[in-house]
């Protein structure tokens, strides 16, 4: 019996040793794209799950100056018959790859939306504004939207699985570029050996640095995965019309593995789904309960958990977060990074803080993703105290269940002991969070409803949440025409001040 995943090693290779191209990662990833194959309910459902928690939190973000600075840069760019933007009326097109620009910047400025984490991490529903950008620009039906959504879910999480950037210090936006271009490939119906160049074109323009989440982290935290769309679109478009890209870019003598990686020496093994079987990778993701660095869920829900035995915060000696090689070195003490500790730091650089979270919960109770982030709220004294009495420490057993391939087994969470004044400690640990697949409360459509509602409000007309809503139920039967309603529209003075004035303004 044939497997359902295949096991691929890849590896960089010298230009001397030929390597066909059916062998090259790219062209397997392409492969997987063309594959027509159906879309099961259960995928769908989820994909329609995700296409809400979207909205709900691109809502919630709608105002920021991050989101309104990509805003004004699409709307310089109208195009027929162009993709809709979040905020604006359905009639209003715009170029698509700047649509997806506006809306993937507001998809990501919160940092609360789908994650999955493996060898290393990403957020797959930033696939999402590409894909649908070009679904609705092309007049694609809702069918056709949900193979291209399945497939990108598809590609990253299995791109993740294989392949660790993290540990070369490249950011996880390198998995995202060719995951959307597959998407895209595949919503379009795209062969193989259109949408292998549009793969390698767009992992090619993509490969970053994490410095854009290190240090004194800024806004293109949140503009890095909507430009990762963006350039998949473009790369696509090139593709289409007979352009090359590098290649082979994975294996390549001066490629991805051998050049930015883990070089000659290192071996890769990426799963991917055998010919005609579905793409089901999107069930293995999860999305936020809260505005905060995915990691930091379960200890936002322990920290609640553990806030009555505490009692008066100001009582806490220390807390010492027991954690995996992920959570210590990228959002805890183990990342070197002072501003983690500083009140004044940018709500991107608190977001990346388990120090800074774990604190805020445990005072509050809870996790808010506005009151939580306020500048007053960080430089409260009594919780910069606490604050600084809060580090981490790697647990091998921690980081063994993070990378763990059982799903049962696989944990994002930690151990916590707090030692009070009088020398009593306060122990406990959770392995993932209440809403995660495996939590003691699974997000379900109703969840992801409630989120949506409780972001929206304020911001988007209830008749138009309430139209909204019943076009994602109808998402496997929508009508080319009805994929516009995948946006939403507010009322315009809800977008927040206009953004200060750049070149395209200037041009336009």
């Amino acid at each position: 019996m044939r497997p359902p995943v295949i096991l691929h090693e890849v590896r960089a290779r010298r230009s001397a040793d030929h390597l066909p191209r059916e062998d090259q990662l790219a062209w397997k990833i392409a492969a997987v794209a063309a594959d027509p194959v159906p879309v099961g309910a259960e995928v769908a459902e989820m994909i329609g799950n995700r296409i809400i928690d979207n909205a709900a939190v691109a809502a919630a973000a709608l105002a920021r100056r991050p989101v309104a600075s990509a805003r004004a840069q699409a709307t310089a760019h109208p195009f027929t018959p162009g993709a809709t933007v979040f905020g604006l009326s359905p009639h209003r097109r715009i170029s698509p790859e700047w649509a997806a620009w506006a809306n993937g910047v507001a998809v990501r400025e919160l940092d609360f939306h789908d994650t999955f984490l493996a060898a290393d991490y990403s957020h797959p529903g930033d696939n999402i504004p590409p894909v649908l950008a070009v679904a609705q620009h092309c007049g694609l039906n809702g069918d056709r939207l949900l193979r291209g959504l399945a497939a990108a879910y598809e590609i990253q999480v299995d791109l993740v699985k294989g392949i660790c950037l993290h540990e070369h210090r490249i950011d996880h936006i390198a998995h995202l570029g060719p995951s959307a271009a597959a998407g895209i490939g595949a919503a379009l119906g795209l062969p193989t050996e259109v949408i292998v160049q549009a793969v390698q074109q767009a992992l090619h323009v993509t490969t970053t640095t994490r410095q854009s989440r290190k240090g004194e982290i800024s806004s293109w935290k949140a503009y890095a995965p909507a430009f990762a769309g963006k350039m998949a679109i473009e790369a696509v478009d090139r593709a289409m019309r007979g352009e090359g890209a590098p290649a082979p870019v994975y294996e390549g003598e001066d490629g991805v593995i051998a050049r930015l990686l883990g070089g000659f020496e290192a071996v890769y093994h990426v799963p991917l789904p055998a010919p005609g079987e579905p793409r089901r990778a999107i069930l293995e993701t999860y999305t936020k309960e809260y505005s905060a660095e995915y990691q930091a869920q379960a200890l936002i829900d322990l920290a609640r958990r553990m806030a009555p035995a505490i009692g008066n915060p100001a009582r806490v000696k220390s807390i010492v977060i027991h954690t995996s090689h992920h959570t210590h070195n990228v959002i805890g003490t183990g990342s070197g990074d002072p501003q983690k500790f500083d009140p004044r730091a940018s709500r991107e650089t608190l977001d990346h803080s388990i120090m800074y979270i774990f604190a805020v919960a445990l005072e509050d109770g809870g996790w808010h993703h506005q009151r939580s982030y306020a500048p007053d709220r960080a430089a409260r004294p009594a919780t910069v105290a606490l604050w600084r009495k809060i580090s981490t420490v790697e647990d091998p057993a921690w980081t063994r269940r993070y990378h763990a391939a059982d799903p049962a087994a696989k944990a994002f969470g930690g151990r916590v002991v707090v030692t009070l004044d009088d020398g009593r400690e306060i122990i406990d640990e959770l392995a993932v969070a209440d809403a995660h697949p495996a939590g003691a409360h699974p997000f379900r459509r109703p969840d992801y409803i409630a989120k949506f509602r409780t972001l929206a409000e304020g911001v988007i007309e209830p008749v138009e949440q309430d139209r909204f809503l019943a076009t994602v139920e109808r998402l496997p039967h929508l009508s080319a025409d009805d994929l516009a309603g995948l946006t939403f529209t507010v009322p315009s003075d809800r977008l927040g001040a206009r953004a200060l004035h750049g070149i395209f303004d200037r041009l336009g």
